[in-house]
């Protein structure tokens, strides 16, 4: 597997992927009329503010990452490729660009995800209320996590 910048050529799948996995995001939490496609999710969130990275095999996108820096924004895997260590490829990626540390925030009530991420070595630091950002319609609940860095 290969973690590489994103390529306008590699849109397509990153809708794709998204979409898919976006999905099931929100309907583990209970939110399904929340979604919004990638162009449009894309377009309001910001993604191209943050650094894009993509998962590779074989020639084959299978999943994004976006950081900025000091928050991990965005990691979507291709729910059919999942529990290959694409997710876990993408994060190490961006922890080894930010050893003083990363913060993020997910969605309340996705389970899978607040294990994939303590398993990737962050911890809870707090609940937050707020809108979802890019769909201010709706009401959400984060779990803020917080990876402390790789520096001693």
């Amino acid at each position: 597997m290969n973690i590489r910048p994103y390529r306008a050529e590699d849109w397509e799948r990153l809708c794709a992927i998204h979409d898919a996995a976006r999905m099931e995001e929100l309907q583990a939490a209970g939110m399904p009329d929340a979604f919004l496609p990638l162009p449009i999710a894309a377009e309001r969130e910001g993604l191209f503010d943050y650094r894009v990275q993509v998962a590779e095999s074989d020639g084959q996108v299978l999943g994004f990452v976006a950081d900025d820096g000091s928050e991990l924004a965005w990691l979507y895997v291709d729910p059919s490729a999942r529990r290959r260590g694409i997710g876990q490829a993408l994060v190490a990626a961006v922890q080894a660009a930010q050893p003083a540390g990363l913060a993020l925030e997910l969605l309340e009530g996705n389970a899978a995800a607040l294990a994939f991420y303590r398993a990737c070595g962050f911890i809870e630091t707090g609940m937050q209320r707020g809108r979802m950002p890019g769909n201010e319609t709706f009401a959400v609940r984060v779990q803020c996590m917080r990876w402390a860095g790789a520096l001693d």
